[in-house]
């Protein structure tokens, strides 16, 4: 008898280690799901020089790609790009001219191929005496006197006519405050009919409920700091759908995910948002997937059907990074490094921010991946570095 209680209890200390190794098996795979990835990275001199200019639109941030037809798969179609505060002016010998102006947004368009070389066009608004002026103003009911747009991400919505909706961030100045002077006080889509062009006098402008104050001196909760269309007619590999819009909440950076059928877009008593176990209709109860993200970002598809966040790491440094996630809501795994950028940090004030991949501009099995370069000392430094202001790309080669 005690023989025979001995050996059940050995047996079911066996079948106990062969569980907890079982799970503690899954558990390293599904790590490794989200940390293994081979890849090779190099600088790509040929898109950077492009917006190396010495006349006109000579610098922005932002970058957003939006391709026309809505398939950010089908490289080699027409595609849109959106920035946000612009520099034109003049560099003539290395020098900054005067008379050069700063404008709150702009647009490049090019038409087919990966590499847009001399098809490149760059579009600002006029003012009445002829000087540069936004493309996009607010126009909003709960738009103030001096408020101004920021781009976030945008996409053509094959479910709505074609119309392509661009996120702005309504921008308002606060006197005195250094070094950034300003606050995101809403946010607004804007809408563009399908075929409209450059200064788009056709556009729509909506308030949205898709932003959640800062309060007691905090950060806000804002969407519409990227978006992937994960529908079979965006090229998606394992689409389910919906289009996802992230946005970034907290002194920490956390990622914050929504989603939403494409012909529900402008139902926003159908977006529902991501809070830690369901999809919730109430933007309040938004809770981050990952953090340490920058506030603009992508999220795209690799070779091997996972999803890869890129973004600048701690929202400015000099690291680009990546993490990997199972679905375009995550989980997203542990930062992998991508690339330092300290090499275009040419001065103490000056940095990088805001990189995001751009698969419309990709070649197969490869990230086209963008950053901006500004400095905390800007009208200094411009003025030192005339080039200064404008993206940067490196490259991202997955191998199998």
């Amino acid at each position: 008898m005690k023989h025979s209680i001995l050996k059940n209890s050995r047996l079911g200390l066996i079948a106990m280690l062969v569980f907890c190794a079982g799970i503690a098996g899954k558990a390293q795979q599904k790590q490794d799901e989200l940390t293994q990835v081979k890849f090779s990275v190099e600088e790509a001199p040929e898109w950077s020089n492009i917006f190396k200019r010495q006349l006109g639109w000579f610098g922005g941030d932002g970058i957003f790609a939006i391709p026309a037809n809505g398939n950010d798969k089908a490289v080699g179609g027409e595609i849109t790009l959106l920035f946000s505060d612009t520099m034109v002016g003049e560099i003539k010998a290395g020098q900054l001219k005067p008379g050069f102006v700063m404008t709150h947004n702009s647009v490049a368009t090019f038409g087919k191929g990966t590499v847009p070389k001399g098809s490149i066009k760059f579009h600002i608004d006029k003012k009445a005496d002829g000087k540069p002026e936004s493309l996009f103003i607010p126009k909003t009911a709960r738009t103030k006197a001096g408020d101004y747009y920021w781009l976030g991400d945008g996409f053509v919505n094959q479910e709505l006519k074609g119309q392509t909706y661009i996120f702005g961030y309504r921008i308002r100045d606060i006197k005195g405050k250094t070094p950034f002077g300003f606050e995101h006080v809403g946010t607004t889509l804007i809408v563009l009919p399908k075929g409209s062009k450059p200064p788009y006098k056709d556009q729509r402008q909506l308030d949205v409920p898709l932003f959640v104050a800062a309060k007691d001196g905090g950060e806000p909760t804002a969407y519409g700091s990227g978006i992937f269309v994960n529908t079979a007619k965006a090229g998606a590999k394992n689409p389910d759908g919906y289009v996802y819009v992230y946005g970034v909440k907290g002194p920490g950076k956390s990622l914050i995910v929504s989603r939403v059928l494409p012909k529900d877009f402008e139902d926003f008593k159908k977006w529902r948002f991501w809070d830690g176990k369901q999809w919730n209709p109430d933007i309040q109860a938004s809770k981050g997937v990952t953090d340490r993200v920058s506030n603009e970002l992508s999220v795209s598809e690799i070779p091997d059907g996972r999803y890869a966040l890129v973004f600048q790491v701690d929202g400015i440094s000099s690291v680009i990074g990546m993490r990997l996630g199972s679905s375009p809501a995550g989980p997203f795994g542990p930062i992998i490094n991508l690339y330092d950028s300290k090499a275009d940090l040419l001065a103490p004030k000056i940095f990088s921010y805001n990189a995001k991949a751009h698969p419309s501009l990709s070649r197969p099995g490869e990230l086209l991946i963008s950053y901006n370069v500004n400095s905390f000392d800007f009208d200094k430094d411009i003025l030192l570095y005339p080039n200064l202001y404008r993206p940067r790309f490196i490259n991202v080669k997955f191998k199998p």
